[in-house]
């Protein structure tokens, strides 16, 4: 493998990319991408730029995408207004349809865009029937939480050297569909398949701590202790709660890092320094 040609020049060094790559080699990594790395055209190229090589350079990865933005465009097109509780979008049967539209057309492109990279990819969405979810409230609505993951399908797909783009919408028992919080997706797939890193990309730098300055490394205690004491609040808490419950049931680490920064996905898997935050149990 001519690793000279297949990583960028502003990325991690050669030298460290082989070091990762034998301690990847065996492994599953899943990848949330949201936010800003949706919506910049600029970032989203980086972006399947990036995990085009990382898939590559032989490493068995799953893209679970957000899409949040894209959902309240197709919304507002649509002349319904959208009211949150705790973060979670309230969500009726006209809703519902819509949301799976946003959401479908975000993983088509995604995937489209993998394939036009040379990146082997296989969109995944609410009809492959990957994730079975309880309704979260009747509040809430059409909102779900993960309770069974189809691992064998998914690894079927990883077997074949191909990479899954999960959409985060899920199937109840009455067999209807319901959206998934994409963090809470992603941590339940990382935990179901024992993966040995998470990565959930931000429009922050990571975890700040009290002075506001970056945290590189911190243990699910003291983040909790950073919750208790309000250090990390708002829509921080919802991403670290999943941090704490996938380093508690499986998954080796979790990283926070920022999507907005150049090839932040390959600095903190293939080098010393990282990119952001890594949680740990």
């Amino acid at each position: 493998m001519q690793l000279e040609k297949i990583l960028p020049k502003k990325g991690p060094s050669i030298e460290d990319v082989k070091k990762y790559i034998d301690k990847y080699k065996n492994e599953i990594i899943v990848i949330k991408c949201g936010g800003s790395v949706l919506l910049d055209s600029n970032l989203f190229d980086h972006f399947i730029q990036d995990i085009s090589i990382i898939k590559k350079i032989g490493l068995s990865i799953i893209v679970i995408h957000g899409g949040g933005k894209n959902i309240k465009k197709k919304l507002d097109q649509n002349g319904i207004k959208t009211k949150f509780i705790n973060g979670l979008r309230v969500t009726d049967i006209n809703t519902i349809k819509l949301v799976d539209e946003a959401l479908t057309e975000l993983n088509n492109d995604i995937t489209h865009k993998l394939i036009k990279n040379g990146c082997n990819a296989r969109s995944i969405t609410i009809k492959n029937k990957i994730i079975k979810v309880n309704p979260l409230s009747d509040e809430l609505g059409y909102v779900g939480n993960p309770k069974i993951i189809n691992c064998k399908t998914i690894k079927d797909i990883l077997e074949k050297k191909v990479l899954p783009v999960i959409s985060p919408m899920g199937i109840g028992e009455d067999e209807k569909i319901y959206n998934i919080n994409a963090d809470i997706a992603a941590g339940s797939i990382a935990k179901a398949l024992n993966s040995r890193r998470l990565l959930l990309m931000t429009d922050v730098d990571g975890v700040l701590d009290k002075n506001k300055k970056l945290i590189s490394e911190l243990n699910s205690k003291d983040a909790i202790k950073m919750i208790k004491n309000g250090i990390i609040q708002g829509g921080m808490i919802p991403k670290i709660n999943t941090c704490i419950d996938a380093v508690n049931n499986g998954v080796t680490a979790v990283g926070i890092i920022d999507g907005r920064r150049l090839h932040s996905i390959l600095f903190e898997l293939l080098s010393e320094k990282g990119a952001g935050t890594l949680i740990r149990q």
